[in-house]
């Protein structure tokens, strides 16, 4: 699967190639933001299940997720991200930049029920298991803005 940075600010989107992407100010980090406010190294981004897990890496001004800030977390498709002030919007697979139209998922249905629902050339088992991606409901983060000791 296919993981992007698109920054906010409009420059041209960073693909996760790596399953370890360390972000930081040093030479030799693989996302490199030479600015005074980025840490030497910064965070570490991995690639695991489908999934990108995120560790600030005891930064001076922090990583946040979706404005918040954390010690890790998981990021899940159109989460943002900020390494201290450079903002990135993240991105699964092919998908476009801009959702053309928003789809909303139907409520579930018991099998009974959604057996009468398909079409009959399609058998209830055959079908493909829906993916459901969590929230974590416990992330690491620093609930008053400042981190903890």
């Amino acid at each position: 699967m296919r993981f992007r940075l698109v920054p906010l600010d409009g420059g041209p989107p960073v693909d996760l190639d790596k399953d370890l992407t360390l972000v930081g100010r040093n030479e030799d980090c693989d996302i490199r933001l030479d600015h005074k406010s980025i840490s030497k190294v910064h965070s570490v981004l991995a690639k695991t299940d489908g999934l990108i897990l995120v560790r600030d890496l005891g930064s001076t001004n922090g990583t946040r997720v979706n404005g918040q800030r954390v010690r890790r977390a998981a990021l899940l498709p159109n989460d943002h991200l900020a390494f201290a002030n450079f903002r990135y919007r993240v991105k699964f697979g092919d998908e476009p930049e801009e959702p053309v139209a928003v789809v909303a998922t139907p409520p579930p249905v018991d099998e009974a029920d959604d057996a009468e629902h398909t079409p009959p050339d399609v058998p209830v088992a055959k079908r493909a298991p829906e993916q459901v991606i969590r929230r974590n409901a416990l992330p690491d983060v620093y609930p008053d803005g400042s981190p903890k000791t």
